[in-house]
């Protein structure tokens, strides 16, 4: 069974960084992508960053270019998530996914993915 686990949430002030971690475990092939969810309260789940296996490309949302950067390790089976000039609005609760078909790389949408982190909250205060 595969597994996904998130650490390195945590409290910052405006303009922080926080660097998100996901190690995956298991046998069990995971799909082509892994990717970073987020969820606020009262609002849905949106994509944050995806990466594509083996040539790495990456697709961000529009509200994080710039400031977030997603990184795999294929080797180790993991995936970052580096935050830089966080913002209030990127307060949510953060999910790891992995998943997807060869085409996984041109979408955020996370009905793709199949197999999902418990979460790891980040709260950015102003």
């Amino acid at each position: 069974q595969v597994r996904l686990a998130e650490s390195g949430g945590g409290s910052v002030q405006t303009g922080g960084s926080l660097r998100l971690s996901c190690a995956a475990s298991g046998n069990t092939w995971r799909g082509y992508c892994m990717g970073w969810f987020r969820r606020a309260p009262g609002k849905d789940r949106e994509g944050v960053a995806v990466i594509y296996y083996q040539t790495h490309y990456t697709k961000y949302a529009d509200s994080v270019k710039g400031r977030f950067t997603i990184s795999r390790d294929d080797s180790n089976n993991t995936a970052i998530l580096e935050m830089n000039n966080l913002k209030p609005e990127d307060t949510a609760m953060y999910y790891c996914a992995a998943g997807g078909g060869p085409t996984c790389y041109a979408s955020l949408s996370p009905v793709q993915y199949n197999v999902w982190g418990q979460g790891t909250q980040v709260t950015v205060s102003s």
